[in-house]
């Protein structure tokens, strides 16, 4: 059985749009897009007034380096956002397929689920937010084409043993796509499971360059996968979805000086992320602090919305995650740099006394 049986059957057959880039061999003089022959005003403008490259060659190689898997194996767009999105709209028919999510979780799977009228399958994680394996499993029906797991997973820090990964994707074989969510794993203990994208044809992972990397804004998300996955998705993928500017400011990001850049943020982080779980550990009024492998910590507190209004008057933004199951207590706490993480410390220093 083919991994894309699993998708819808009119999305197979239909005839993806040729944009007039996709169509240009190379020519110098370019009459094929209606685009202005003029460049725009200013530096940063200038390659602006053509049509971007749908899938950048030099951004292609850049990241299946990066992320160890083949050119056909990988498909670039603007965030996970857009690859979770995609997934969802080629595997699941309105009205009849489903997804399967863990939550508490990152809520743009059940999102894009819902605006394309897919069930949303839920199988709670356990109350020390590990996954239970057999309990997911159990919960797959035959409307189930897409399960969404996130490690280390957002918005509680917990990563996901490659072992459970491996035995959900052999589980799954030929009856639903499993997604791996890696948008934390570069401030984790553990590698990615690209590896075994060669073996599980139906194993497709996330990635992305806002986290790590530091370009949120740029908008550069990777979904790596099998080739015939990839070539799925390229046939509803809107035909020039990179932006130059977001290009470039991503292939710098990857250059050896980048690299080294995030490398280093990457060690900061963890290092503060170990200091600050410690330090808000000690303070009167917080219940707990869940064991984190990404670059935020999931804080218990006596009165956490006291405390987020607090912090928000001290000017400092975190993320009030009580809407969350078995969160109700809980703030989601960025680590920033060590003055940020010392401002937030201070500020609750003095909220607790």
């Amino acid at each position: 059985m083919s991994v894309l049986d699993l998708a819808r059957p009119e999305i197979r057959a239909m005839q993806p749009y040729s944009s007039a880039r996709m169509e240009a061999s190379g020519g110098r003089i370019l009459l094929n897009a209606n685009e202005s022959a003029w460049a725009p005003v200013g530096d940063a403008g200038q390659g602006c007034n053509r049509y971007p490259d749908p899938q950048p060659a030099a951004l292609i190689d850049a990241l299946a380096e990066l992320y160890g898997v083949h050119h056909d194996q990988l498909l670039v767009g603007r965030g996970s956002d857009e690859a979770i999105d995609l997934l969802v709209r080629a595997f699941c028919r309105a009205g009849q397929d489903a997804i399967a999510i863990q939550p508490p979780t990152f809520g743009m799977y059940a999102v894009c689920a819902r605006i394309q009228n897919a069930g949303v399958i839920e199988v709670p994680l356990s109350s020390s937010f590990t996954l239970d394996v057999d309990a997911v499993l159990a919960a797959i029906t035959p409307a189930v084409k897409l399960v969404f797991v996130c490690t280390p997973n957002n918005p509680t820090g917990q990563p996901i043993p490659h072992g459970d990964i491996e035995h959900l994707a052999q589980a799954l074989r030929g009856r639903a796509l499993l997604v791996v969510d890696e948008a934390y794993l570069e401030f984790a203990d553990a590698d990615s499971v690209a590896g075994l994208i060669d073996r599980y044809d139906n194993l497709a992972v996330l990635r992305t360059l806002s986290k790590a990397w530091a370009l949120a804004g740029a908008r550069i998300g990777s979904l790596l996968a099998n080739s015939e996955v990839i070539a799925l998705l390229r046939r509803i993928m809107p035909p020039y979805p990179l932006p130059l500017p977001c290009v470039a400011a991503a292939l710098e990001g990857l250059s050896a000086q980048g690299r080294a850049s995030a490398f280093e943020h990457i060690r900061v982080v963890r290092a503060e992320r170990s200091r600050m779980a410690s330090a808000l550990a000690t303070l009167p009024g917080v219940r707990e602090v869940l064991p984190s492998q990404a670059n935020f910590l999931a804080v218990r507190f006596d009165d956490a919305g006291g405390v987020y209004q607090r912090l928000l008057a001290e000017g400092i933004v975190v993320r009030d995650v009580r809407r969350y199951p078995n969160l109700g207590d809980a703030l989601r706490i960025t680590i920033g740099t060590p003055e940020e993480n010392a401002r937030v410390l201070t500020v609750l220093q003095g909220a607790m006394a």
